[in-house]
């Protein structure tokens, strides 16, 4: 596996807003994140539909042109946990930005913008900027196959010496 990553993509997610209520009067919502074969899972935050997770996910990145899927479901008990909507976002445009070299870029600099459109799931134009030396990315996602909501993601990108990836 070594010799095909080119580094780990840490994904803050940061919040929800506006989320779908499933129970009662709220929800129970915890994010999934998918590339791949890879499949991690958000804290459950309890009876909340503007949850902050402020949380990092963090996964490996062999081929860039694979999209992450993003699902919001909300917890429950003693039944299938009731999906809250899903969303997917392309990380090539970010991992081109940190093949750049950035040494000396002042803080704030923004690389790129990425705008919403029929296409992707942006709520809002996605800035791809440099922040402490680093290039990052504040995504909203709006959720699909849902009536509401949208969450909050910030992207990192954490070279791994001895992989073939590029220096950040």
């Amino acid at each position: 596996m070594m010799d095909r990553l080119l580094g780990l993509l840490r994904v803050r997610l940061l919040r929800g807003v506006n989320l779908a209520v499933r129970d009662v009067r709220s929800s129970d919502p915890y994010v999934i994140l998918r590339m791949g074969k890879q499949k991690l899972k958000s804290r459950v935050i309890k009876r909340n539909v503007n949850p902050e997770w402020n949380e990092d996910l963090t996964l490996s990145v062999e081929d860039p042109f694979i999209p992450v899927k993003l699902e919001v479901y909300d917890k429950d008990r003693f039944s299938a946990d009731d999906p809250m909507g899903n969303a997917e976002f392309d990380i090539q445009p970010f991992v081109e930005a940190v093949k750049m070299n950035v040494e000396g870029v002042p803080n704030g600099t923004i690389i790129k913008k990425l705008m919403p459109n029929r296409t992707n799931c942006l709520a809002e134009e996605s800035p791809i900027y440099v922040s402490d030396g680093k290039v990052v990315q504040d995504i909203v996602l709006r959720l699909r196959q849902v009536e509401s909501g949208e969450v909050e993601l910030r992207l990192e990108w954490v070279s791994i010496p001895g992989t073939k990836g590029f220096k950040t």
